[in-house]
């Protein structure tokens, strides 16, 4: 079953960002804390939103969750309207196979059409082989020659101080 995530949600989601943290090889980078995600997710002005997919609850782990997607609205000046960028989808390495990634997709495309979205957009790592034929198998292709660039640390901050300076 997938469903809208709620605050009781938080540590599962933020142990899941953990566990996609360490697949993805980079554990560290897992930084966030339960503060932030709840803020994030369910504060006053909500940056995220995130679904749940719980375990279909025939064993003891019945509704417990064993997936998540992590998504934002984007916005394309092309096109004139907003999108959905996944930010995470992960779901637990006991539950692959069950039809729970694609039910998390199924319902994120579903918000993109119901709210008139006309992309639905994500990055996954080039060596994330079985990721990426699981979403061409969904009809998603790559988006050739476009490459993510990133800001981060110290040059995120040595950028600000450029325009600071120039603003003065």
């Amino acid at each position: 079953m997938i469903r809208e995530a709620v605050p009781t949600d938080v540590p599962a989601i933020l142990a899941m960002i953990g566990e996609l943290a360490a697949y993805e090889r980079v554990p560290e980078a897992a930084q966030a804390t339960e503060p932030q995600l709840h803020e994030a997710l369910f504060g006053a002005q909500p940056a995220a939103f995130a679904l749940i997919a719980e375990a279909d609850g025939t064993d003891e782990a019945g509704g417990a969750p064993v997936g998540f997607a992590l998504w934002f609205r984007n916005f394309s000046t092309w096109t004139g309207t907003h999108g959905v960028y996944l930010e995470d989808l992960y779901v637990r390495p006991e539950a692959r196979g069950g039809g729970h990634g694609k039910a998390l997709l199924a319902a994120l495309a579903q918000v993109c059409v119901a709210r008139g979205y006309e992309r639905f957009e994500w990055s996954v790592l080039d060596w994330n082989e079985p990721s990426i034929g699981f979403y061409r198998s969904i009809g998603a292709r790559p988006m050739d020659g476009w490459s993510v660039f990133r800001l981060t640390g110290e040059e995120l901050h040595d950028l600000a101080d450029t325009s600071r300076v120039n603003a003065a």
